[in-house]
């Protein structure tokens, strides 16, 4: 291995040209472009030999990367915020036509107004596009990610697209010592990809052509099948990594000092950081409170969820990103997921960290007082950065 000092978004062209992707397109967009920009310097030096495709815009991107997996190559693409959006269409051709793609995603402010702020709601709005999402915490769970989700995605029993989130400037712009694997590695645990179901030229073929009701609901059962498989590929892929690269990142949902906490805190991607030195600050004061990092949301780790409430009697989710319903997104599907548990905690819906407000430790502290407080249903803003919604 090599410890080198790079950003989040460094560490995703590294892990392309070490998973030795063979066609990228992608259209630049704040604060996604220095990874695309990165891997064209590894292109055009010569040391990643592959075809790299400008294109006029985010949707002809992902066309290009999704034609390219239906003829068998590995491909990778990144965007962020209205880039995504933009691609909204064919994000379902992708999944729909089972095309393995890895995409970054630095998760960025939706507008208008204009904001280039770290937010999940670009991620948060295509959660449902049939697109395994990973939210990453740090540059080096970035870079780790990217070269496992190349693996599950490719993986028989999947075959399914991937995004690998970052949080914008949080990770994108902000460099950390990071261990990337020698390429040799990487071609032990990563090797080239198995073409399945594609198209050869000069043979008749199709995919995602025309079809009947009589037979499209069986394609999407297939997804969905597909879907239900990724946890238990999870876990032997990151086994496989963890044996291979001496790396183990916990899996869908992570935990930190919940074995006999009074009050477990659910976050995502850097926000996690901040909420687990609080975690130690509120420890060393005698508050028994606890952390669970929730790294895969699609699918969502239902399992995981109920087992993490069997002993805790209030759980908090921490949403950075607002929607229309009852609670935030990631705190709808724990509410959700434990509606038919054995034991139903107190739930509790945070919002913060909206547009790219510092998720403070602050705040956190006040979110855990308001979980241990076992206050009743409140909702209230702090000057717009934080909503507490709570749901006995």
């Amino acid at each position: 291995m090599t410890l080198k000092v790079m950003s989040g978004n460094y560490a995703q062209s590294y892990a392309a040209k070490l998973a030795r992707v063979q066609v990228i397109s992608a259209y630049p967009i704040t604060p996604q472009t220095s990874i695309v920009e990165k891997i064209a310097d590894f292109v055009a030096s010569g040391e990643l030999p592959a075809q790299y495709v400008k294109v006029e815009s985010e949707h002809s991107a992902l066309q290009v990367c999704i034609s390219a997996a239906a003829l068998g190559a590995r491909t990778y693409t990144a965007t962020s915020s209205q880039g995504l959006l933009l691609m909204h269409e064919l994000l379902h051709w992708a999944s729909g036509m089972r095309a393995p793609i890895v995409m970054g995603v630095v998760n960025r402010a939706v507008a208008p107004p204009w904001d280039i702020g770290a937010d999940h709601t670009d991620t948060m709005s295509q959660r449902d596009t049939g697109w395994i999402q990973f939210y990453a915490e740090s540059n080096q769970e970035v870079l780790d990610t990217v070269l496992e989700a190349f693996r599950l995605a490719e993986h028989p029993d999947v075959r399914l697209p991937v995004m690998v989130t970052e949080d914008a400037f949080y990770l994108s712009h902000t460099v950390e010592p990071v261990d990337v694997p020698d390429a040799s590695v990487v071609d032990r645990f990563l090797p080239p990809r198995e073409a399945h179901a594609v198209l050869h030229p000069g043979e008749t073929g199709r995919l995602g052509s025309f079809t009947g009701p009589d037979h499209y609901v069986e394609f999407r059962r297939q997804v969905a099948d597909a879907m239900q498989r990724v946890p238990a590929t999870l876990t032997m892929v990151e086994d496989e990594f963890q044996e291979l690269v001496g790396r183990y990142h916990g899996g869908a949902i992570p935990t930190y000092r919940t074995d006999d906490a009074d009050a477990i805190l659910i976050t995502m991607g850097t926000a996690t950081t901040t909420a687990r030195s609080v975690v130690d600050e509120l420890r060393a004061a005698g508050r028994k409170v606890g952390l669970a990092k929730l790294r895969l949301f699609r699918p969502f780790p239902d399992d995981e969820i109920r087992q993490l409430a069997q002993t805790v009697d209030r759980i908090g989710v921490v949403d950075r990103s607002y929607t229309f319903g009852r609670m935030g997104p990631a705190a709808t599907e724990v509410s959700a997921a434990l509606y038919s548990a054995p034991h139903r905690p107190v739930l509790t819906s945070f919002l913060a960290g909206i547009g790219g407000r510092d998720v403070t430790p602050q705040e956190v502290r006040m979110m855990f007082e308001t979980l241990l407080s076992g206050a009743p249903i409140v909702t209230h803003w702090e000057d717009l950065e934080l909503e507490v919604q709570a749901d006995g």
